[in-house]
């Protein structure tokens, strides 16, 4: 399988822009060694498992700039916000210098530091990111808007983060559409009245998460389908399309990711969002 990894030289843009961003929403992983974020002396005195709070699985800074999830006490929170933010603006500036066209376009999400170690979590089979999966979630429908994100591996210790990536959204659809359980109505419209969903959960919406949840159950799939192991090294950043790419985190500890949401008409491909392949697929509308 042609590697998904596709490295990206900042200094000439000019020429490749197109380039990358037609890789990026082919499904592929922008691989860039360029960051210039680097956590302080004070902030690495941080970097340690019990800064996160038992129940929370990461400490995020969400886009009305609330922390959650964080352990410690109040001067440590201020320097967590701090450092999350910081590694914010940097992850805008580099989103919107290699990838213009999408712009106003994005709709900033939460930012999370990660200080847990991956080998360690006990999860359910559908909470767990160690398995292959594209990303839905069950309570927050996003009616086809594509989750752009851009992920650091700031591990102080030399340790890489290590990924599964697999096949093409396609394949991912043509295999596990055909087994997905019926689309119900009236069953999106009371899990919207009831709270269970902040949205109403669209056909598209329903699709996505039979997608994650069969992917995830499916232990031959699992270890039989095409992918690929990149390892992240300290200091390495990527960005994906986590809605589209089949990604698995197997190992590693201390990360900070950015999310966004982005409309599928403001790609530079509007047919290569999941949104279109599944509309084709389906030939029906889905949103």
């Amino acid at each position: 399988m042609e590697s998904l990894a596709v490295p990206i030289d900042r200094s000439n843009l000019a020429s490749k822009q197109l380039e990358y961003a037609a890789e990026l929403e082919a499904g592929k992983v922008l691989l860039l060694n360029d960051l210039t974020f680097t956590p302080s002396a004070e902030e690495l005195k941080l970097f340690r498992p019990d800064i996160l709070s038992p129940k929370s699985r990461n400490i995020s800074l969400g886009a009305d700039d609330r922390l959650k999830g964080a352990a410690g006490n109040e001067d440590e929170q201020k320097i967590l916000a701090a450092m999350i933010l910081r590694f914010r603006n940097e992850a805008e500036a580099v989103l919107n210098q290699l990838l213009p066209k999408y712009g106003d376009h994005l709709k900033r999400g939460a930012t999370s530091f990660r200080p847990a170690t991956v080998e360690s979590r006990v999860q359910s089979w559908r909470a767990d990111d160690r398995r292959l999966h594209v990303d839905a979630f069950p309570s927050r429908p996003n009616r086809g808007e594509r989750l752009l994100r851009l992920f650091l591996n700031v591990n102080p210790n030399n340790v890489p983060r290590v990924w599964r990536v697999g096949e093409p959204f396609q394949d991912i659809a043509r295999r596990f559409v055909p087994r997905a359980k019926p689309y119900v109505r009236w069953q999106a419209d009371w899990l919207n009245k009831l709270g269970v969903t902040k949205t109403f959960r669209t056909e598209y919406d329903h699709l996505m998460l039979q997608l994650h949840d069969g992917m995830k159950q499916d232990m031959e799939y699992q270890r039989t389908c095409r992918q690929e192991v990149i390892n992240f090294a300290p200091g390495t950043a990527w960005i994906c399309f986590s809605d589209q790419l089949a990604h698995s985190v197997i190992s590693g500890q201390f990360l900070m990711e950015y999310t966004v949401q982005l409309p599928p008409d403001a790609q530079y491909d509007v047919d290569a969002s999941p949104l279109a392949i599944l509309s084709r697929m389906t030939a029906r509308q889905l949103v």
